[in-house]
């Protein structure tokens, strides 16, 4: 038994973890219950409850008190020296947060390790903002003297829902600008990862937050999500997840005309030109796809390489992934860990099955591992299709699961409209070593991030989000913090 594994036996022992409301460890008021398991090995972590629209009415109701409260009062001052006491807690706890992530969804303890500097940081880069607020006075035309200036206030309750792919970062990218700018936060975590949310709460209760600031209820989308999306009493809706249930947030927002933001899915290119620099492409490039077994909005998942490197790319590809390590994320020599669940599996098992029968070469991998490493039968080698086209289900869905799809192409202006062709705008990369090339495409790509020789870059102080039917609003950047504000005029007579 490894560290991890001893760690992780004594972390979750199949018991009941109650949900957070008002400053309180609550059950649903229904008594029902979720099973949460390990995706890698199918054994029970612990059981949470399975909220109902009541208990979203009473978190709501609790956060819409807090907001009204106390919390209210606190200066922008003591509102950053809150989030630097949440940062500096979450710190010391980070192995087991981490632990836990790896645990509830899968992602192998050596990645989810490494977001600490983005995840930390992103509590720190909050924390500056909330003293950093700020409105304006105005010169105006109007006749007399009159003072014209703004101030900004917080948008009031916030309703989150997060995905189960990145629990920890997905939860303080909400909360942690929620808290910058004196609102109060709602949130519905994925049914299938929550534990690692709810020990979040813990430690920002640890850390003082007032009672009803933030609340965290478990419990099925169809069920709580939908009922936070559409209440009354809920100012704004961020969501992270796919389209599909984005566009079921939007038209329940409509009824009480509350802001949303929307993170949603992707289909997103990269780009590898013939001058690239395939040493460093070629990596970069699988792991856009592979990283977190390919459970990424972000993925790089159809990749057009210009025809003149196209063998010499794929043979790379094929190389690399057969070097990927798949397995259990608590072995920290493993690169890939399992699907989140049975149904994603089935899933992904279907992709590969219509890529071979809509004619696309295999390269490497298209095979769902099994035997005694593999209990959940819920892992999948890291796959490179050839020989695909751009109708090919495989280059126009988002598969969710490690399977990246190789175009090849010889125009830049051929690839670009290849590249935008497609409903989603979330993110592209593009790998060469001219500078005039990398502009060209990076200004004619319509994704909201576009990474050259690089991916996956994250920074609290650079927007993200997508384009299209890849959301709208952006996380991250002075732009998210104003969307969590509403600017009010206000006038003065001074005569």
């Amino acid at each position: 038994m490894t560290d991890w594994q001893a760690r992780a036996a004594a972390l979750y022992t199949g018991d009941f973890r109650p949900m957070f409301i008002g400053g309180a460890w609550v059950p649903a008021q229904s008594g029902e219950v979720i099973e949460a398991r390990n995706p890698a090995t199918g054994a029970l972590l612990a059981t949470i409850p399975k909220g109902s629209p009541a208990d979203i009415d009473a978190a709501v109701r609790a956060a819409r008190r807090a907001l009204e409260g106390p919390w209210a009062r606190f200066t922008p001052f003591e509102r950053q020296a809150l989030l630097l006491r949440i940062a500096e807690r979450m710190d010391a706890e980070w192995e087991t947060l981490c632990l836990s992530d790896t645990l509830d969804m899968g992602m192998p303890i050596s990645r989810t390790l490494l977001n600490h500097r983005r995840i930390i940081g992103m509590l720190r880069w909050y924390a500056g903002q909330a003293v950093a607020i700020h409105g304006a006075t105005i010169p105006n035309s109007f006749p007399g003297e009159i003072l014209s200036m703004t101030v900004k206030e917080p948008v009031g309750v916030v309703g989150a829902i997060i995905p189960w792919n990145g629990p920890m970062a997905s939860a303080i990218w909400k909360i942690g600008p929620a808290l910058a700018t004196g609102c109060t936060v709602v949130l519905k975590p994925s049914e299938e990862a929550s534990l690692t949310v709810l020990m979040i709460a813990r430690i920002m209760q640890d850390a003082g937050l007032p009672e009803g600031v933030l609340n965290i209820v478990t419990g099925m989308g169809l069920e709580a999500g939908a009922a936070l999306a559409a209440h009354p009493e809920v100012d704004k809706i961020v969501f992270t997840g796919s389209t599909a249930t984005g566009q079921a947030i939007a038209r329940a927002a409509t009824g009480t005309l509350k802001r949303v933001t929307l993170e949603l899915g992707g289909k997103s290119p990269v780009i590898i030109c013939k001058d690239a620099d395939l040493d460093k492409a070629v990596p970069v490039a699988a792991m856009s796809v592979f990283a977190n077994s390919g459970q990424v909005c972000i993925a790089g998942s159809r990749l057009f390489v210009e025809r003149g490197v196209q063998d010499e790319v794929l043979a790379r590809l094929a190389d690399f992934a057969q070097k990927l390590r798949v397995g259990d994320g608590l072995d920290p020599g493993v690169d890939l860990g399992p699907l989140i669940s049975a149904r994603q599996a089935e899933r992904v098992a279907g992709y590969l099955e219509a890529g071979r029968a809509e004619g696309a070469a295999l390269i490497t991998g298209g095979t769902r591992l099994s035997g005694a490493d593999y209990g959940s039968a819920q892992f999948f080698a890291p796959t490179v299709f050839g020989n695909v086209t751009d109708e090919m289900r495989i280059a126009r869905e988002e598969i969710f699961g490690p399977v990246i799809s190789a175009l090849p192409f010889d125009t830049l202006d051929e690839v670009v409209a290849r590249a935008n062709a497609t409903p989603y705008g979330l993110a592209a990369g593009i790998f060469t070593r001219d500078l005039g090339t990398a502009h060209k495409l990076a200004r004619r790509t319509r994704a909201g991030s576009v990474w050259v020789n690089m991916y996956h870059a994250i920074d609290p102080a650079v927007p993200f989000g997508g384009m299209k039917q890849s959301g709208y609003g952006r996380e991250g950047g002075v732009e998210q913090i104003e969307a969590y504000l509403e600017t009010k005029a206000i006038w003065i007579n001074t005569d």
